[in-house]
């Protein structure tokens, strides 16, 4: 049950700050012998700063975002390599029009990843395209890939980076792309009886939209429930 928090800080104009709250439950289901479903679902909970004259940080719009489940065939038997596919789709669940597309969408999506030795690398994709909704707002047909990788430490420690690129088909050049990098440091632990993952981490964007976010903070709170044998 992860609920990661990314504060994107320095958006134009007025240098201000958009917060998004993710609370993205990865709920596995087990559907036959040789396969699972892994449903994998973001609720998004946004703090929207918006134009004003002159600009001001007070000025914004807070509430849900576009929901988005991913849906995600893996096998329950695999080798070194780890991976689901399946269809994400979006819906124009947002409680004010700044704050989501104002469109259905679907399309795949896809994860990989591999565990040698004390490391976790792999990546996450997925690219959706609208199919309905309202008439007045512009299509989309976006990409989101994440590339995470990990180093183990010890007594749960470990080391990670994990940026998150977008890519807006429908935009300009310029404005088509956001790309970051950094990382940070994370240590899995027990509160109390529960079993947590905590993480912290900072993300330069070396390629954004002209009046996007420069650079974030991620902190991430993950509730663990380990399945018992």
């Amino acid at each position: 049950m992860p609920l990661q928090n990314n504060t994107n800080f320095g958006i134009q104009p007025g240098e201000r700050t958009q917060d998004v709250l993710n609370i993205q439950p990865v709920i596995p289901i087990g559907i036959s012998k040789d396969w699972n479903l892994i449903i994998r679902w973001i609720v998004p909970i946004i703090w929207q700063p918006l134009p004003a004259s002159p600009p001001a940080p007070e000025v914004g719009k807070y509430g849900f975002g576009d929901m988005q489940p991913s849906f995600f065939l893996s096998p329950k038997r695999t080798g070194k390599l780890i991976w689901g596919a399946g269809p994400v789709v979006q819906f124009p669940t947002a409680t004010d029009t700044y704050l989501g597309q104002g469109k259905l969408g679907i399309g795949p999506t896809i994860v990989v990843l591999t565990q040698p030795g004390p490391w976790t690398i792999g990546a996450l994709v997925n690219n959706v395209w609208s199919v309905a909704g309202s008439g007045g707002r512009p299509d989309v047909n976006q990409m989101t890939l994440q590339y995470f990788i990990n180093y183990n430490l010890k007594k749960g420690w470990y080391l990670t980076s994990g940026p998150i690129l977008t890519a807006n088909w429908e935009a300009t050049n310029g404005d088509r792309w956001v790309v970051p990098f950094g990382g940070g440091v994370g240590r899995v632990m027990r509160v109390g009886m529960q079993p947590v993952n905590l993480q912290l981490g900072f993300y330069g964007n070396a390629v954004h939209p002209a009046n996007a976010s420069p650079w974030s903070m991620r902190v991430q709170l993950v509730f663990l429930f380990p399945e018992k044998n």
